[in-house]
């Protein structure tokens, strides 16, 4: 026989244990199944009917389409972010709208995907008091955007607070200032956002895997290796992790969906201009404190200044015009554009690289390099940037030979360019190969059909010195990037 203490503990176990079946939803059943994996006691029709939401049809969705009917009782899946719950899977917690990145606009809850706003609050997402404080000029005020525009000329302002234009109910237009419309997103053909091949964010589109354009509307036509070697940054990551690829081409995160210029940019997203600023203001103009050049996110200082940022004063005895003077020696650049000039020394760069020396950095051993890094043809040494040929070969790179076992006529068919003229009539032909006119610097190409004007000058030199010139674009050396190689991606100079 139990004391009385314990029967009354039984008693109240007994009585919570009523109350919690009593308040399970009317579907569940905890006696439809003796057991784990005992069949269901429910017909198939019984069972539907409990899964299906209250007023819907026979023969509709159950379980909302967000989960599985198990004998009469809805298993709620979670293949999406978030959360379905509900004894009908109804409710889905991501679903309440937020204003100003905030759920419910911080003033109300979330109830099963609709916003219970507090007291003196309303709107779809608590946005907007029942009551206002304000005057009209107040409330303008606070509904202009960085443009100032007043609801980005897309909604109207209440109580400093911007209601999106949305007549049709689409919800397109949104954003604190209504700066988002999706409606740029649509496809003119087809209707569809981003043609159905991606999604749309702020006004753009995000395209899925194998599709691109504004809209998503083009099949890419290269292989999903293809394209992510060509998204692939020197440092080994995709798009600097700084972007998407898309199709071999990489759409930079700006930081500012909405800015007129992209903070973040470069073929492989590896340049972020914010590195460049002492406190960044993506409406400032402060780069490298004032002191220096914005070179994807690096700063090229002034002649006595330092730092990353160029935030260090460099004491110096010599005034700046001395100091450039003794740095830029017979050249017209200081340091011969390839190095920094420091109270009148040079210090080469890219640093740690012995090919570039001298004492205004006037030798650069890279010039005696082919595109394939060969040096002096194989033929010859390099001396100060020049080549050095051996016996039998001559050639700014040593690549012809004296000798040549090939006839005249054999000789000057491989010289003929597609009109039938001898080296684009801008030179001579020699054993099969065309030596273009000296007379002519800028004529370069194995047919003398380039311009090397064409390619990108920086500083004043072609391809700044770091790179080849290579019938019009530059063929940049190792670590440097840019149309100009103007772009150091290596270590920081010292």
């Amino acid at each position: 026989m139990l004391p009385p203490g314990s029967r009354n503990v039984l008693l109240l176990a007994a009585s919570l244990l009523f109350a919690g079946l009593s308040a399970l939803p009317q579907s569940f059943s905890p006696s439809l199944r003796s057991w784990s994996g005992a069949s269901c006691r429910l017909t198939r029709a019984e069972s539907d009917r409990r899964c299906r939401a209250p007023g819907q049809p026979p023969g509709s969705v159950l379980c909302h389409g967000r989960g599985r009917c198990d004998c009469g009782v809805c298993i709620c899946h979670v293949s999406e972010p978030g959360m379905y719950f509900g004894p009908f899977c109804e409710c889905h917690e991501w679903v309440c709208e937020t204003y100003d990145g905030k759920t419910c606009a911080g003033h109300g809850k979330c109830d099963c995907g609709r916003c219970k706003c507090d007291a003196g609050w309303s709107g779809e997402a608590c946005q907007y008091p029942t009551t206002c404080d304000l005057t009209k000029k107040q409330s303008n005020q606070m509904c202009k955007n960085s443009q100032d525009t007043i609801c980005s000329n897309a909604g109207t302002c209440h109580c400093g607070r911007c209601k999106c234009d949305n007549l049709d109910g689409n919800r397109l237009v949104y954003g604190k200032f209504c700066e988002c419309d999706d409606r740029e997103c649509i496809d003119d053909e087809t209707d569809d956002i981003c043609g159905g091949h991606g999604k749309c964010y702020c006004g753009n589109c995000y395209c899925e895997a194998g599709w691109h354009g504004d809209k998503c509307e083009f099949q890419c036509d290269i292989t999903p290796w293809e394209s992510k070697r060509r998204c692939t940054s020197p440092d080994g990551k995709i798009c600097s992790n700084r972007g998407t690829c898309v199709c071999g081409e990489c759409s930079c995160h700006d930081v500012d969906p909405t800015g007129d210029w992209g903070d973040i940019h470069g073929d492989t997203c590896e340049c972020d201009e914010r590195d460049c600023r002492a406190v960044y203001d993506r409406y400032s103009d402060d780069f490298c404190s004032g002191h220096g050049q914005c070179n994807c996110g690096r700063c090229d200082c002034k002649v006595g200044w330092y730092g990353r940022k160029c935030e260090h004063p460099r004491s110096c005895p010599l005034p700046m015009e001395e100091s450039i003077k003794k740095c830029r020696g017979s050249s017209t650049l200081p340091c011969s554009g390839r190095g920094k000039c420091e109270c009148g020394k040079c210090t080469c760069y890219p640093p740690g690289d012995r090919r570039v020396y001298g004492k205004t950095c006037e030798c650069d051993d890279r010039r005696c390099e082919d595109l394939d890094g060969v040096v002096c043809g194989g033929h010859g040494v390099c001396s100060c940037g020049h080549c050095i040929c051996e016996q039998g070969w001559f050639g700014t790179l040593c690549q012809h030979p004296q000798k040549c076992n090939l006839t005249e006529e054999q000789s000057q068919s491989l010289c003929e360019s597609a009109d039938g003229i001898l080296c684009s009539g801008k030179g001579s032909c020699h054993c099969g190969k065309c030596i273009c006119s000296t007379q002519e610097w800028y004529v370069s190409g194995e047919l003398c059909d380039c311009d090397d004007r064409d390619c990108d000058k920086h500083d004043g030199l072609i391809c700044t010195g770091n790179g080849i010139c290579s019938c019009g674009n530059c063929e940049c050396w190792d670590r440097w990037n840019g149309n100009a190689c103007e772009i150091w991606l290596g270590p920081d100079y010292p």
